[in-house]
């Protein structure tokens, strides 16, 4: 018989060894469903967008009210992007050491590539 090694509280909350139980997927699934309606209003805004004129474009883009859900797509999409490329990291890299430098270096990519769309999103917004 397999003995259980886990507190009777670890078992109902269902954390493992790590301690953190279903939070990462669910993080990812969360971050799945709030980027469909996400990306389909930027879907959207951009083929509405075609062949307009920069004025328009920009003026679009400032709304305040395209710019938060734009910003939301940003973040969104970017921690879901990190939290997948965590998995394949996590599950292809067997060597400990690069696998906490890939893991690093994907972090700092996702931080690197979430803070320059945001930047570009309030210079457009904040008419920079």
């Amino acid at each position: 018989m397999k003995k259980d090694f886990r507190t009777e509280l670890g078992k109902v909350r269902g954390w493992g060894a790590a301690h953190t139980g279903t939070s990462h997927f669910w993080a990812q699934r969360m971050t799945a469903l709030a980027n469909v309606p996400l990306f389909i209003f930027f879907i959207v805004l951009v083929v509405s967008l075609v062949g307009k004129d920069y004025a328009t474009v920009h003026a679009t883009l400032a709304n305040p009210i395209v710019a938060v859900v734009m910003a939301l797509m940003v973040l969104s999409g970017v921690y879901h992007m990190k939290l997948g490329m965590q998995v394949i990291l996590e599950d292809y890299f067997p060597n400990e050491a690069t696998r906490i430098l890939m893991l690093a270096l994907n972090t700092f990519f996702c931080y690197i590539i979430g803070a320059g769309l945001l930047l570009a999103l309030l210079k457009i917004t904040l008419g920079g």
